[in-house]
């Protein structure tokens, strides 16, 4: 072999190493991150990767020269400068909150469970029409800011006659912040009683879409909570318990996602330390109190691009092409730790069926044709409340079913207004809690 071909061998061969030592370093770097559940801002996993680092380049250079000792250090420096963007912030740690939207009075309400949070009030556009009792409106998320969509539907409401309550849940969109161990399941159903409570009107309707109605759920097996609610409409529910959160099923006729163009604007999971905390936090290797990065910080990073694919999934493959924007970048509020752990705190419940069947609310259950979610999360709860008198399927609609398109608000309004007013449902009673079997294995 002649001598520039060895020269390039070992050129290549001493690349190859260095990268290898730069990669090793980096994974060390992650384990201890998930070690140490990212104490201190990732500085107690990078100075001590720093550390392990330099020991093993003295150990590598012992032998050589002085100008050659310095050579192993090369990947510890590299490897130092990849990790140490994970450790510093590129956005505020203290929490930012949405600004005032222009066409709504925002309130905030201390309630008797300690949470200070954002309420927003549509009061009936004729009061010659107003209904009696008020309709509270629970959002998903569930740590999650209501969206302009969502509040555009529940004007919508209000010029039908209705006062329409709604709250952004503790930690989500303009509410205070909790500390990270209190956002539970139970706490949500504890701060819903406290919120009507709070309204001093008797007993409520409400409204609870996707993880605001698992808090409806809730809500009516729990008799405390359940003597306060007139009627209930329990809409696109996620898991109601741990049993419900551990079923595999079907979801309902096919989605835009894959099928949406991608979203655009800047993502947070497009930084490395955004990237590696919610990416570590969504497999389960830090915790939501993660010492990574604080609650606050990772709401104010958070955007809805980095909600992906999720988005697109709300809708029917039809409208791959045409959803709607939803909301905007100055209103958009998600908190992913929060919202992660009150999802664990629902997946670790016992099985709330038996409190369930002692419900005596009249409810209502809606579900969509092009449902992203677990048909069974939906069907759980039809088969164990014996109060809910009717089920709507809606055609032609994903998991948010008032969207702008079409006349798919005014059909969900029709839906809704029906049941409150005790008139008769405009769509089939569909399905039947003796069709659950039937409508499960036709993956409708």
């Amino acid at each position: 072999m002649s001598t520039p071909a060895i020269r390039l061998v070992r050129c290549t061969g001493r690349l190859l190493s260095a990268l290898v030592a730069v990669a090793t370093l980096v994974v060390v770097f992650l384990a201890l991150l998930t070690l140490t559940d990212g104490a201190g801002s990732g500085l107690v996993a990078w100075l001590t990767t720093l550390g392990a680092g330099a020991v093993l380049a003295l150990w590598r250079g012992r032998h050589r020269t002085w100008p050659a000792r310095l050579v192993p250090f090369l990947p510890v420096i590299v490897a130092a400068t990849l990790t140490a963007a994970v450790c510093v912030p590129t956005v505020p740690t203290a929490r930012r909150y949405p600004p005032a939207l222009p066409f709504v009075v925002t309130q905030h309400w201390s309630l008797a469970t300690g949470s200070r949070v954002a309420v927003y009030h549509y009061p009936p556009a004729n009061p010659d029409t107003r209904h009696p009792i008020p309709l509270v409106y629970l959002n998903g998320g569930p740590v999650r800011a209501i969206s302009l969509l969502d509040h555009r539907f529940l004007q919508l409401l209000a010029r039908r006659g209705y006062d329409v309550y709604a709250y952004e849940q503790a930690g989500g969109g303009r509410s205070d912040l909790l500390p990270m161990s209190q956002y539970t399941i139970s706490r949500s159903v504890r701060d819903l009683a406290a919120f009507i409570d709070r309204l001093h009107q008797g007993k409520v309707d409400i409204l609870g879409f996707s993880s605001g109605g698992v808090v409806v759920t809730r809500a009516l097996a729990t008799p405390r909570v359940a003597a306060r609610l007139h009627r209930a409409i329990i809409a696109e529910p996620g898991p109601m318990d741990g049993p419900t959160a551990h079923i595999t099923g079907h979801r309902g006729r096919e989605s835009a996602r894959g099928l949406a163009p991608a979203m655009t604007g800047p993502r947070s999971t497009h930084v490395p330390r955004y990237a590696v905390a919610f990416g570590l936090m969504r497999l389960g290797l830090l915790t939501p109190d993660t010492g990574l990065i604080g609650q606050a910080e990772g709401d104010n990073a958070f955007t809805a691009s980095d909600l992906g694919s999720d988005t697109a999934s709300a809708y029917c493959a039809r409208d791959a092409h045409r959803i709607p924007t939803e909301d905007t970048a100055r209103n958009f509020s998600f908190s992913p730790a929060a919202g992660l752990r009150i999802q664990q705190t629902v997946k670790d419940s016992p099985s709330i069926a038996a409190q369930l069947r002692r419900s005596r609310t009249p409810a209502m259950l809606m579900t969509a044709e092009c449902s992203s979610q677990v048909r069974q999360w939906a069907t759980e709860v039809l088969a164990h409340d014996p109060a809910i008198q009717r089920t709507q399927y809606m055609p032609g609609v994903g998991h948010h079913m008032w969207n702008g398109l079409d006349d798919n608000d005014d059909r969900a309004v029709a839906v809704i207004t029906a049941f409150l007013q005790g008139k008769p449902a405009p769509l089939p009673n569909y399905p039947t809690r003796d069709g659950i079997p039937a409508f499960l294995r036709n993956h409708e």
